[in-house]
């Protein structure tokens, strides 16, 4: 199991890939808005959403685990 962390603080706009997906590497799992800009979170490696840890509207810490990846 991977753990996908945010590489920044801010707000989670959008939430774009759901539990129980599979993935590949490079796909959009959140998007988090910062300074009036939008981040996308990536998926580190191929696999399937195990278990998404924020929900849209959260506020969210740099470093802070957003994803489970199996």
């Amino acid at each position: 199991m991977t753990t996908i962390a945010s590489p920044i603080a801010g707000l989670v706009a959008a939430i774009e890939a759901a539990e129980g997906t599979a993935i590949e590497a490079g796909a959009i799992l959140i998007i988090v808005e910062s300074m009036k800009m939008e981040i996308p979170v990536e998926a580190e490696i191929t696999g399937t959403v195990r278990k998404l840890l924020v929900a849209v509207g959260d506020q969210i810490a740099e470093g802070q685990a957003v994803a489970e990846i199996e």
